[in-house]
């Protein structure tokens, strides 16, 4: 029967659907450890991964069987994709499988740290305090614009529901086409300078690549309004963490959540660069994971395996 190994959680009843006629391995550690995981597919015929897995080409040179790796996601910066083409692996993403998840984490934050003072009393009202006009300063949505880096399957689901909220939305994409259906409600901004100067609260959702490394530093930072929002869901290191902090400590912007960290798990220097901040929501990268979505991700991610394996042995 083919080996299928799993390194990371997995709905179960999607791995119920694997195990169907294939040899299922699955050890939610082994993204933890490379040694163990390499000789765990030393004879699998697929590989089935989050983001924490580092599928590197020198782990896919000690598994000549493999025929497919299983993206429990999207994001294919931990999967050396030339190595994958090279062997002919089919790289097999969740495409559009946690859109609604992130689209609703983005709102909430947003919604959460406009209104961010009328959330954060209540230990007083416990002690009997009534801190009324102290927690009174919050920002509505309408007339606010939410601008959006980065306008695929999430950016169009965040924009719709932001719309639907009541925000006008706004995003930059140089890969779009200009004629695509999306553009008709949310206005494109030429440059990533005019969505940063017009934007009330900026959600990011672009790839992690060498052009969007560090793609939002100090300068992005301070081109942005005055009280703007900053909303990260799509990887750590396309925001240059220690800018962000200085620039929620200066009072330049109004707040920030971070859902994804240069390091993963987070480690305590990044903690660190973050501590003493209250304008800031921190979450261990979980925007696009909720029970619905990871039962979505799961049952593509089994289907879309056990097709590419049919495919390879017909």
């Amino acid at each position: 029967m083919p080996k299928i190994v799993i390194s990371e959680f997995m709905d179960e009843a999607a791995v119920e659907t694997l195990r169907s006629g294939n040899d299922v391995h699955l050890d939610e550690t082994l993204c933890e450890r490379p040694d163990d995981l390499a000789a765990a597919i030393a004879q699998a015929a697929a590989l089935i991964v989050r983001n924490r897995t580092q599928v590197t080409a020198d782990l896919i040179a000690n598994a000549p069987n493999l025929k497919a790796v299983g993206r429990l996601g999207v994001g294919l910066d931990n999967i050396d994709l030339g190595a994958c083409k090279v062997r002919g692996i089919a790289v097999l993403p969740a495409v559009g499988a946690n859109a609604a998840s992130v689209a609703e984490y983005v709102l909430c934050a947003a919604m959460l740290l406009l209104r961010a003072p009328a959330f954060s009393g209540t230990a007083q009202l416990q002690a009997g305090k009534w801190p009324r006009a102290a927690l009174s300063q919050g920002r509505e949505i309408a007339g606010k614009t939410m601008g959006l880096i980065g306008f695929g399957s999430i950016g169009q689901a965040t924009a719709d529901l932001a719309r639907a909220a009541g925000f006008t939305t706004l995003a930059h994409d140089d890969f779009l086409p200009a004629d695509h259906a999306a553009w008709i409600t949310t206005s494109p901004a030429a440059t990533l300078k005019e969505l940063l100067s017009k934007s009330d609260v900026i959600s990011l959702h672009c790839p992690l690549t060498d052009a969007t490394r560090t793609l939002i530093g100090a300068s992005e930072l301070a081109a942005m309004k005055p009280g703007a929002i900053l909303i990260n869901t799509a990887r750590g290191g396309i925001v240059d963490e220690a800018a962000l902090a200085a620039a929620l400590r200066s009072g330049h912007l109004g707040g920030a959540a971070v859902d994804v960290f240069s390091t993963e798990p987070i480690d305590a220097a990044t903690g660190k660069v973050f501590a003493g901040l209250e304008n800031i929501l921190l979450t261990p990268h979980v925007a696009g994971v909720t029970i619905e979505s990871n039962e979505r991700i799961s049952s593509i991610t089994a289907k879309n395996v056990l097709r590419a394996l049919n495919e390879a042995n017909p």
